[in-house]
């Protein structure tokens, strides 16, 4: 349900360009939303419905593979929201409570969501403390079959 606060024993996973991702560690920047940005957009896991993190990253591939361009190297950051809220209030200045929100893009993008909070001017310290709680990285393009 749009709106509807993401669990802390939930996940998201965040997509990560290229760009981002350094001998396949997800770098800070993947974290840092842009300024016209009113959240940091990414997937509640646990909302594919599927049976497991390995079917849940099948299906975000696929996903990503709709509507971006995904690159060779881009990454799949999978996060534990407790842990996240959790770090950036204990470790950031002003101790800054993140809600994270299911916001859904009906048809194509139930599991959607978005990590509020985030200001512009302390997105860089935000984005570091959040690439500290990367529980895995997973490839964002799905392998190709053997020839």
């Amino acid at each position: 349900m749009k709106g509807q606060p993401v669990p802390d024993s939930d996940h998201v996973a965040r997509y990560c360009k290229a760009m981002t991702v350094e001998n396949g560690e997800i770098q800070p920047t993947a974290f840092m939303m842009r300024q016209t940005e009113v959240y940091l957009s990414v997937n509640w896991l646990e909302e594919l419905k599927c049976p497991d993190r390995a079917a849940q990253i099948t299906e975000l591939q696929k996903l990503y593979a709709t509507k971006l361009k995904v690159g060779a190297t881009a990454r799949i950051a999978v996060l534990n929201v407790g842990t996240l809220r959790v770090k950036v209030e204990r470790e950031s200045p002003d101790r800054r409570v993140l809600p994270i929100l299911h916001e859904p893009i009906i048809p194509d993008d139930p599991s959607h969501a978005g990590i509020y909070g985030i200001l512009y001017d302390d997105r860089e310290i935000i984005a570091e403390l959040i690439a500290q709680v990367v529980l895995d990285n997973h490839p964002a393009q799905a392998s190709r079959p053997a020839a």
